[in-house]
C-alpha cells in the first residue's frame, strides 16, 4: 500500500508509516488541482499540511484512497462532506502543537509589554534608549482570551502562573480552569482586558470575528493578539487602531492572505508598523510539535487501514472495536438511513454467519459499523453487503 506525504511532513510520520507496512514518498511542497489529483493515483494515504487544497473532486476520483491526514490542527484545507461520501476518514492533530502555540503567545505578551521589539529595532540603528518609559511587568495586568479551547485553556493556566488575571470569552460553555472567569460576552471581555488574544477555529462562522468596532471597544493602550485564523480578523481597522496610538501593540501570526512557498514576498498592511510582532504562520513550528504531529496523524492513518478504527476522526463516527480472536472484521460505510444495521445482519443471519463482535455509530449523513466475524463464510457475503444500496464503502481488514 502506498501512502503520500506532502509539505515537508516530519520524518517520524514516514518512518511510522514505513513500519505499518506501507512504502512511503515525501514532497517537501504542496500539490493542488491536476498535479494532485495525479500523484494520488493508486495511492491509499494522503498527508497534507495547510497549502494542498484537497477537493470533493480529488476524493471522487482518487479511487484507492483511504485516508487523509492533516499534519496540523485545521481541515479546512479538505472537503469534509466529500470525504465521507466517498468512505475516506480525514484525521488531523488536535493537540500536538498546543504547548508551542501557548509558548510563542506568552513569549510576545511579554515582548510587547516590554517593547522588546522597539528596543531590538534602536539598539541594530545604534541607538541606546534605556529607559522604562512605556514597559511593564505582565504580572496582575488582565488577559483576555477569546477562544477557550485546547490553547486557550492551556493558555489561561500558564498565564495565571506568572500572574496575570485571566478573563476569557467562548461561545461554547467552557470549564474555567484555576481562577480564570467567564465573560458574558465578547465586549465584556474587551472592557476589561489588557492584552487580547484569539484562539478560535476555522469554521467559517468565525471569518471577520474581530473587526473596527470590536477594535474600537479594546482599552486604550491594550495589546492584541492573533495566532488563530488570519480571516478572523480585519488587518486593515487593526493598522488603524495601531497607528492612532489606540492599541500599544500587536503580534500576528496569521495571515488572510499568506505566500505560498517559503522565501516569497510576504505583503500587508502591518508591515512596518512600531511595536508590532509579525512572525510566518509558526504557532506550532517547533521540532518537539512537528515531531508529535508526524507520530500522531501517521499512527491514526495506520490504525484506520488496519483495524478499522476511526476515534478523532474529524469527519466519521468515533469506533474502536475490541479485536476478537480469530474473527475476520468488517468495516462498512453506509448512507445514515434507518434499518441498515438490521440489513447487514440479515445478510449474515441467512448464509449462517455468527457474529463476534460489533459496533455502529453514524455522524451527519453517514454511518459506520465495524463487525467481527467467523473465518468461515461464503464470498456472496460480502458481494450481497457491496450491493445494499446504502453502502458507500465496505473492507475486510482481517
Amino acid at each position: 500500500m502506498r501512502a503520500l506525504l506532502l509539505e515537508n511532513i516530519h520524518p517520524d510520520g514516514a518512518s511510522a508509516l514505513e513500519r505499518a507496512g506501507f512504502a512511503v514518498q515525501s514532497l517537501d511542497r504542496a500539490l493542488e488541482g491536476d498535479d494532485l489529483a495525479q500523484a494520488l493515483e493508486g495511492v491509499h494515504l494522503l498527508g497534507i499540511r495547510s497549502k494542498s487544497q484537497v477537493t470533493a473532486s480529488h476524493l471522487r476520483e482518487a479511487d484507492s484512497l483511504l485516508a487523509v491526514g492533516a499534519f496540523c490542527i485545521g481541515t479546512d484545507q479538505i472537503d469534509l462532506s466529500a470525504a465521507a461520501q466517498n468512505g475516506i476518514a480525514v484525521f488531523n492533530a488536535p493537540y500536538s502543537n498546543t504547548r508551542s502555540v501557548v509558548e510563542l503567545a506568552l513569549a510576545e505578551v511579554i515582548a510587547l509589554t516590554r517593547g522588546l521589539a522597539e528596543k531590538n529595532r534602536l539598539m541594530h540603528e545604534g541607538v541606546w534608549d534605556k529607559s522604562a518609559a512605556g514597559a511593564h511587568e505582565v504580572r496582575g495586568r488582565v488577559l483576555g482570551i477569546v477562544g477557550y479551547g485546547n490553547i486557550g485553556a492551556q493558555l489561561s493556566v500558564l498565564a495565571e502562573a506568572l500572574g496575570m488575571v485571566v478573563y476569557f470569552y467562548d461561545t461554547a460553555d467552557k470549564l474555567a480552569l484555576g481562577n480564570a472567569r467567564r465573560c458574558g460576552s465578547l465586549d465584556d471581555l474587551l472592557s476589561v482586558a489588557d492584552v487580547v488574544t484569539l484562539h478560535v477555529d476555522g469554521r467559517s462562522g468565525n471569518a471577520g470575528l474581530f473587526g473596527a468596532k470590536q477594535f474600537a471597544a479594546m482599552k486604550p493602550g491594550s495589546l492584541f493578539l492573533n495566532l488563530s485564523r488570519g480571516f478572523v480578523i480585519d488587518t486593515e481597522s487593526l493598522c488603524e487602531h495601531l497607528v492612532s496610538g489606540h492599541l500599544a501593540g500587536a503580534a500576528v501570526d496569521v495571515f488572510p492572505v499568506e505566500p505560498s512557498s517559503r522565501g516569497e514576498e510576504f505583503r500587508n498592511d502591518l508591515r512596518g508598523v512600531p511595536n508590532v510582532i509579525l512572525t510566518p504562520h509558526i504557532g506550532g513550528s517547533t521540532l518537539e510539535a512537528q515531531q508529535d504531529i508526524g507520530r500522531f496523524v501517521a499512527g491514526k492513518m495506520a490504525d484506520f487501514v488496519a483495524d478499522g478504527s476511526t476515534v478523532l476522526s474529524v469527519n466519521l463516527p468515533p469506533l474502536s472495536l475490541p479485536e476478537h480472536v480469530s474473527t475476520h472484521r468488517l468495516a462498512h460505510l453506509h448512507h445514515n438511513v434507518p434499518g441498515v444495521l438490521a440489513a447487514i445482519n440479515s445478510v449474515l443471519a441467512d448464509h449462517g454467519v455468527n457474529v463476534e463482535g460489533q459496533l455502529l455509530g453514524t455522524r451527519g449523513d453517514v454511518g459506520y459499523v465495524l463487525t467481527d466475524i467467523g473465518v468461515n463464510y461464503a464470498e456472496e457475503v460480502l458481494e450481497q453487503l457491496r450491493e445494499l444500496p446504502e453502502t458507500v464503502r465496505l473492507r475486510v481488514l482481517y
